[in-house]
């Protein structure tokens, strides 16, 4: 009897052929390509909402403690070596002030000096000495300078009770005069032309211890 001829192998078991395999190589490195860079762009996308989203909690930290700063405004006098008179540390102009707060951002004891001004063209600066008995003025200008807020003016405002009981806002206030505290203190950071930021941000800080004051205002200067 003459030998049986060999079973062939079914098509679906043979192997793949050279063409096959480079084409399934092909697509599989067309797949991770694809998939690689949409990886890194969803991972660059994430960096720039997390960077965004730590300056802008950066900013919101920096007026938080500003505005804390302002409302616990203390009315610290001192006494003029000169004159002997007594003053209040508070000084308000358009861009700038400084003044005596109950809190401080390292939670030192006692009452701690604030000075608040900008820079054009670099931004919000802020100096903290302590304010000790006497007049902090000097200590202030020789703190060094912290950056709060980059790329922002300021403007500030300052609230009064008139004589016929009406408030209002002036650009100055100068508590050596005027021997108190205002009621409340507008902060208004513009950003710079060419920061690429566009809102500007309001803060209003009502002085709390306006309303527990023993010191009455020199109403002459008010007017």
């Amino acid at each position: 009897m003459m030998p049986a001829p060999p079973l062939s192998m079914p098509g679906r078991m043979r192997g793949f052929t050279l063409l096959e395999i480079m084409i399934a190589l092909s697509l599989t490195a067309m797949l991770l390509t694809m998939l690689t860079a949409g990886m890194y762009g969803v991972i660059r996308d994430w960096d720039n909402n997390a960077q965004g989203l730590e300056e802008t909690l950066d900013e919101t930290v920096a007026i938080l403690q500003l505005e804390r700063a302002l409302q616990g405004a203390f009315p610290h006098s001192y006494r003029d070596p000169e004159t002997l008179a007594r003053h209040i540390f508070f000084a308000g102009e358009p861009t700038a002030l400084s003044w005596v707060s109950t809190v401080s951002p390292q939670r030192n004891a006692g009452l701690t000096a604030w000075r608040l001004y900008d820079e054009p063209g670099t931004g919000v600066f802020l100096h903290l000495a302590p304010a000790l008995s006497d007049n902090p003025q000097q200590r202030l200008a020789d703190a060094e300078p912290r950056l709060l807020l980059a790329d922002y003016t300021l403007e500030f405002r300052y609230l009064f009770e008139d004589l016929d009981f009406e408030r209002r806002w002036r650009d100055n206030w100068d508590g050596t005069e005027l021997l108190a505290l205002p009621m409340a203190v507008h902060i208004l950071l513009r950003p710079t032309r060419d920061s690429g930021l566009t809102d500007a941000l309001d803060v209003v800080a009502p002085i709390r211890t306006v309303e527990h004051r023993n010191l009455t205002p020199n109403t002459g200067m008010l007017q």
